[in-house]
């Protein structure tokens, strides 16, 4: 199946910039073709002392080519909410490099409930040493400014029953963003039309509430990728209900949501 990504128009002076840069363009590279990928996100992935276990996730979680759609390289400061036990965080601290920082944020809930061992020991590898823990509750993640992406991969939904503040939530990511940052969402698609029907029964969200949420906070939507696209789920099942053959093949939506940023003189403008 061809694969689709939408840009706003708005947002051509953003891809002036990346290109003049050295960023790949997001929009190439969510083409899927590995041409696309740039060598630092291939070799980030293809780290040997990367866990087993995550490399083994790789094929569907398709990592390099979620980060080349959200613009991620090496240098940028880049934060992820709810970390977890840290599969994204550490191949991000591998991509931004030394020059530089990956923060990985968690709330107190999930750390006690199942990420403190096992983050704690992945961060002990010399080789993550930008990464900055951050334990605080998400309507307040203790997040630095002028990020260049923050990310929220499969938690959103979860915000829902744990009821998190998001208004308070996606504030502080446009806080902490600069002018032009991403914001990247990926979840778990549900039904259309569910809302939030879904959100603790099957682990899955309504994307179009997801949308309407971030867009609230005065984020413009960018660009939204088809590369975790699975049209035979059918939506209608506990996302962890048989992991050992469906785990990360779920229907997924990828959205990147962008920080207004003003056009530089002299660089073309949209009509």
């Amino acid at each position: 199946m061809k694969k689709r990504v939408t840009v706003s128009l708005n947002t051509a002076a953003v891809a002036w910039l990346l290109i003049l840069s050295g960023v790949p363009d997001p929009a190439a590279a969510e083409d899927g073709n590995a041409a696309y990928l740039p060598q630092y996100l291939r070799a980030a992935v293809a780290s040997e002392d990367r866990p087993e276990a995550d490399r083994a996730r790789d094929q569907h979680r398709k990592p390099a080519d979620v980060l080349a759609f959200f613009g991620i390289a090496p240098g940028q400061k880049v934060a992820e909410l709810m970390t977890g036990r840290g599969y994204y965080i550490d191949i991000i601290s591998r991509v931004v490099g030394d020059n530089g920082v990956a923060y990985a944020h968690n709330s107190p809930f999930v750390l006690q409930r199942f990420a403190e061992e096992p983050l704690t020991e992945r961060l002990a590898n010399p080789g993550l040493s930008n990464v900055v823990r951050l334990d605080r509750e998400l309507e307040d993640p203790g997040l630095p400014g002028n990020l260049d992406a923050v990310l929220i991969i499969l938690f959103y939904h979860d915000t829902f029953w744990q009821g998190v503040d998001r208004e308070k939530m996606n504030k502080a990511v446009y806080g902490a963003l600069k002018p032009g940052g991403v914001y990247g969402v990926v979840d778990h698609h549900a039904q259309a039309g569910s809302g939030d029907r879904d959100v603790k029964t099957l682990h899955r969200v309504d994307a179009a509430l997801v949308k309407k949420e971030i867009l609230a906070a005065g984020f413009e939507l960018d660009g939204e990728s088809e590369i975790l696209r699975h049209p035979e789920d059918t939506r209608d099942y506990n996302v962890f209900r048989d992991v050992e053959t469906k785990r990360d093949r779920t229907d997924r939506f990828v959205f990147r949501f962008r920080k207004p940023a003003a056009v530089p003189s002299g660089l073309p403008v949209a009509p």
